[in-house]
């Protein structure tokens, strides 16, 4: 677990959305892929609303959305206090306006529990630490493989949602049981949508959503292709063009209607 603060000669600045994001990361240790932006973009929040993000990291995803959406309230939790501290320094370079606290998602604090928020977004570890082996850097392994259940994940997610909140999660594909489960127990409405690399090939991540109070039956959406063409055949870039403006200008990725 990362405790301590960054020193600054370990950073490097990286540009999210094509620039418009601007982030502080380690540059060694957890570093944020793609999948934190599908998940941001996909939160359907407006002006006003209060955001939650379970375990922010370093803050791209609370960055994202903060940037797709103006006048949203963001709240971000972090286990970690290095990466806390991070996600506090990236939010006010990105001039958003969001609270950090560092703390364990099972034991949040009173300025998190005070209130219900209209959207609650995770993007948890995706391993099972006994499962592989560990990643040499601490902060890197607690990002990968966290020792809390996703079953908690949920249930913290789920009572920190308002009536008629949306909660969603991005999961690796075999591991859509391990929140579809809990999440049924305290959520309606659920959604998943696979995330495939390319055409015929299978979904490696999935998106989940569910919302407090919910009455829809659950829906299983088709695949969203994020590559084009069968295979990678060229040293270049190659998304579907809906993709690359998720991920390059800040669009948003909605679930199907």
């Amino acid at each position: 677990m990362r405790t301590k603060p960054f020193a600054q000669e370990d950073l490097t600045r990286d540009a999210f959305l094509g620039g418009k994001v601007k982030l502080w990361q380690p540059r060694v240790g957890y570093r944020a892929g793609v999948d934190p932006v599908f998940l941001a973009a996909s939160i359907p929040a407006k002006a006003g609303d209060r955001v939650l993000e379970l375990g922010c990291g370093a803050g791209p995803g609370l960055c994202c959305l903060g940037a797709r959406v103006s006048g949203v309230n963001l709240t971000g939790v972090e286990l970690q206090a290095g990466y806390a501290a991070l996600a506090e320094r990236n939010t006010q370079d990105n001039k958003l306006d969001a609270c950090i606290v560092s703390a364990d998602l099972r034991q949040l604090p009173s300025e998190v529990t005070a209130h219900q928020f209209h959207h609650v977004f995770a993007n948890p570890p995706y391993f099972q630490a006994e499962a592989r082996l560990r990643a040499r850097d601490a902060g890197k392994e607690m990002g990968l493989a966290g020792e809390t259940p996703l079953s908690d994940w949920v249930a913290v997610a789920s009572r920190r949602s308002r009536p008629g909140g949306t909660v969603t999660f991005i999961q690796r594909a075999d591991r859509l049981a391990d929140v579809l489960g809990p999440m049924s127990q305290t959520l309606g409405s659920l959604e998943v949508l696979p995330l495939a690399p390319r055409q015929g090939r299978l979904a490696h991540l999935v998106l989940i959503r569910g919302r407090k109070e919910g009455r829809a039956p659950l829906r299983l959406h088709a695949p969203v292709i994020l590559h084009q063409g069968p295979r990678h055949t060229r040293d270049a870039e190659d998304y579907q063009p809906a993709i690359a403006a998720v991920l390059r200008d800040g669009a948003a990725f909605a679930f199907p209607e």
